[in-house]
């Protein structure tokens, strides 16, 4: 993918508008955590309730401080192993972070992704960037510029074409439920009894 575009879907990014892009699972929404305006808009286009928040796509392990009030022991080892990757953990939100983004919840899903133009775009943009996936609520993501066409029309601004993507599943979404990690969605990547068998 050429680096204009890239800087095109930045700049659409940065002008409120919703931007599909791909992931090492399937393709994403991504839009400006900090613009309530463009989370709305966001939840309207995946036609998603308000309650329910929506995750974000980091560089690396030190963009969780931009977002995350704590990050618990228990997760270290899970982010060690499997960051980059298709693992989205939730973390305590920093109280700055927006309440449309957690839902109320006061909690963010966070992950980092292996994805070159995943990560290119998030390192374009110098922070965080939402990476729900491609979908109407409820229904398959897409795993391709056609199928993001298909679903959504014109109510997404921007597509970045990176192709096919080669899993078609979300990612594997992991908290913490009474000291024990808890997988909260399954996804692509399959975690083992014995790691989610740590306490903190």
């Amino acid at each position: 993918m050429a680096l204009s575009s890239l800087e095109e879907a930045v700049a659409v990014i940065r002008m409120g508008g919703v931007v599909a892009f791909p992931t090492e699972t399937c393709y994403g929404l991504a839009v400006d955590p900090e613009n309530d305006d463009a989370l709305r808009k966001l939840y309207r286009v995946k036609q998603r309730h308000s309650v329910k928040p929506i995750l974000v796509l980091i560089e690396g392990v030190r963009g969780l401080e931009s977002i995350a009030s704590a990050v618990p022991d228990i997760y270290l080892p899970l982010m060690e192993k499997y960051w980059p990757g298709p693992l989205t953990l939730i973390f305590p939100a920093k109280k700055e972070v927006s309440s449309t983004l957690t839902g109320g919840t006061g909690t963010v899903g966070v992950r980092v992704s292996p994805h070159p133009l995943a990560i290119s775009l998030v390192r374009k943009m110098g922070n965080p960037v939402t990476a729900t996936s491609a979908n109407l609520s409820g229904r398959t993501p897409a795993s391709s510029p056609r199928e993001v066409k298909d679903i959504f029309g014109d109510r997404v601004d921007y597509i970045l074409d990176g192709g096919e993507t080669v899993a078609g599943k979300p990612s594997t979404l992991v908290g913490i439920r009474k000291g024990k990690l808890t997988v909260l969605r399954e996804g692509q990547l399959k975690l083992t009894d014995e790691e989610l068998s740590l306490i903190s």
